[in-house]
């Protein structure tokens, strides 16, 4: 069962709280030039008896005319074809109810995979997703090292990821979290 969403982060760093001395307000500089974003696409992957995964995908957007700015339909394909085959077998896929996630040219690209199986969240329900976790967890270590460019920000956000993925322990509190229990039948 694969868990999927999508998060994007700008070169505004989120806010955070952090330590200083007394009298003295903590300050990040951030430049805040350019319309550059990085936009990543995951899966959250379980299966009983065996290690929780993460397999994303990260798109980077600098501003640049004709430069894609999110994901599409073949984005999504192509996370789907990597995680099926790094995972080996069916997949079940959870997703939310986005428009690029219910469109024709994704329902015909769905159709056409059929080792997969997909069910959409209920709205306005990113509690029961468990790579709702994955991204405020990567959100929250981004917040007070501040990055200078848009590919200094991917290069941060992909080693953040990359270590997430070999906790497995940290990918398995996100799906407790959201009280779904995975059993087999």
């Amino acid at each position: 069962m694969c868990f999927e969403d999508e998060s994007g982060q700008s070169l505004r760093p989120p806010k955070a709280r952090t330590w200083s001395r007394r009298g003295h307000s903590p300050v990040v500089r951030v430049s805040g030039k350019g319309s550059g974003r990085v936009s990543v696409a995951g899966l959250v992957c379980a299966r009983p008896g065996e290690r929780t995964r993460l397999i994303f995908r990260m798109l980077v957007h600098h501003g640049r005319n004709g430069e894609k700015k999110g994901f599409r339909e073949p984005d999504f394909a192509a996370l789907l074809d990597a995680a099926h085959q790094q995972l080996g077998g069916k997949i079940v896929l959870v997703w939310d109810n986005a428009t690029q996630h219910k469109d024709t040219a994704m329902r015909e690209l769905l159709a056409a995979r059929h080792w997969l199986t997909v069910f959409r969240l209920p709205p306005y329900s990113p509690d029961l997703n468990p790579a709702e976790g994955v991204w405020a967890h990567l959100k929250k270590s981004l917040a007070n090292p501040a990055a200078g460019t848009t590919d200094d920000l991917a290069a941060k956000a992909r080693t953040r990821l990359k270590k997430m993925q070999y906790r497995t322990g940290l990918l398995g509190g996100f799906i407790a979290e959201t009280g779904l229990i995975l059993t087999p039948p």
